[in-house]
């Protein structure tokens, strides 16, 4: 499947199955959208009179471009067929049961009180609270005696607001360090906070504990504080960015992220993602909202064009920052075109019900923290285990090629089909799709790689 668009001055051209991009003259991108219609002597003669007044678009030259895209077909590097259906669902079959990280809701509690929150201001649409050591633990343990030969184990201490149980997220660290040299396992953890509680004993433990820290802004004091509100109404911004600047100053500068939450509010994100650089943050992420359609916050049809327009306009200064030495970084367009994921992962996606899974303050197990408070997607507990095998068994066949909707896209293999979570909120089945976020994808995904053409005709 060839993928073809025109971005900041390239011609892309994208063959999906080989990974393949290809950056070209005018003549080659039109000469490659006809190829597969047309024989050699009717691509030459259209591609003649449509550049009839190019004197340097000739037909010997035009037979030399043929040549190539030709070469490039029977290198697999052109239109080459997908042979990864039958893959789909190898990949989780072959992990068997085994586990290699938990989503840890030590608290189902927040001190704030966000508009858009989908977790319910922390509550999960259950009650308020924090997560036992007792509970904690014993995940721990469910954790190891499931990650099977699997050495690298990954926590993510997460609420609500994490820090509001922060003497029982230590204590569960300290456990884990115990219990790693018994199994011979090594955790790795994450700690995403709202940034209240931060204080300097916060930003000792977590530079000595924490592999990587998200950090919750919304960029522009008026956006952050329309909607990232305490229970009085107050906006949080003034309390948590002096917090956030001293801890990843204290970071380095490294192992961290910024992350955001745009809405109707503010389409134009990219004055709240070029706002949180200028207040010295540079690994940067900014989410689309997702929430119900009639939700003051969602994003319209007429917002989605927008802030398309504004990836582009990020992908762009990003580049003019790079050259300028001074780069930042965006989640979504980090993209390794030559050392990136198998084909495998890049088909079965982020492994949640199977591979990764979010444990309640009481012990229950959910594919991930966006199905937490949804009784029909409870998995078991970390005593009993994964009771419900159905469920897992439908997440585990839950892939690009599971969709139907994915199966001719030609983004299938970047985002493995998409988020489950989104798929379900949106179209009540977890093989359905989130169409605005599949637009969004798209659109990120063709930023990235016009970033990484960029990068190389630099070079």
């Amino acid at each position: 499947m060839v993928h073809q668009y025109k971005l900041n001055g390239y011609n892309i051209v994208l063959d999906s199955c080989s990974g393949a991009v290809h950056a070209v003259d005018e003549v080659a991108y039109d000469m490659i959208a006809l190829f597969p219609e047309l024989s050699r002597p009717e691509l030459i003669a259209r591609m003649l009179e449509k550049y009839a007044g190019r004197p340097d678009v000739t037909e010997e030259e035009l037979a030399l471009c043929y040549e190539d895209i030709q070469a490039l077909k029977d290198a697999g590097k052109l239109y080459s067929e997908d042979q990864f259906e039958e893959l789909a669902g190898t990949f989780k079959e072959r992990s068997g049961n085994v586990i290699k990280a938990l989503c840890l809701h030590v608290a189902h509690t927040c001190n704030l009180n966000c508009a858009y929150c989908f977790a319910s201001q922390g509550k999960y649409h259950g009650e308020r609270a924090l997560m036992s050591l007792d509970v904690g633990k014993r995940a721990l343990d469910f954790l190891i005696e499931n990650s099977g030969s699997r050495r690298n184990l990954e926590v993510d201490f997460f609420g609500g607001e994490p820090l509001m149980n922060w003497e029982v997220v230590k204590e569960l660290v300290a456990y884990a360090r115990q219990r790693e040299k018994e199994a011979g396992k090594n955790f790795r953890f994450t700690l995403t906070t709202n940034g209240i509680l931060i204080d300097d004993e916060v930003i000792a433990f977590c530079n000595k504990e924490m592999s990587n820290v998200v950090l919750s802004l919304d960029g522009r004091k008026e956006i952050n504080d329309r909607t990232r509100v305490d229970y009085a109404g107050n906006g949080s911004y003034d309390r948590i960015v002096p917090k956030f600047q001293k801890m990843v100053k204290a970071r380095g500068g490294r192992d961290y992220y910024m992350r955001g939450t745009f809405t109707h509010a503010n389409p134009d994100f990219t004055k709240d993602v070029f706002h949180m650089a200028d207040l010295g943050f540079t690994e940067l992420s900014m989410e689309p909202v997702v929430t119900a359609p009639g939700d003051p916050a969602a994003l319209t049809a007429e917002d989605l064009e927008i802030v398309k327009e504004h990836y582009e306009i990020l992908a762009k200064d990003m580049l003019r920052r790079q050259e300028e030495g001074h780069p930042i970084t965006f989640y979504h367009y980090m993209l390794d075109l030559t050392n990136g994921p198998c084909v495998y992962k890049r088909i079965s996606g982020c492994g949640s019900g199977t591979e990764y899974m979010a444990v309640t303050p009481w012990g229950d197990l959910y594919p991930c923290h966006q199905f937490v408070g949804e009784e029909r997607y409870k998995l078991g507990n970390i005593w009993d285990g994964v009771t419900n095998n159905a469920l897992r068994e439908e997440f585990r066949s839950c892939n690009a090629y599971a969709r139907e909707d994915c199966k001719d896209c030609w983004a299938k293999l970047y985002c493995s089909g998409g988020c489950a979570a989104n798929a379900y909120h949106a179209s009540g089945s977890i093989r359905g799709i989130y169409k605005p976020g599949c637009e969004l994808f798209k659109k990120r995904i063709e930023c990235a790689i016009m970033m990484k053409v960029a990068e190389d005709a630099r070079q």
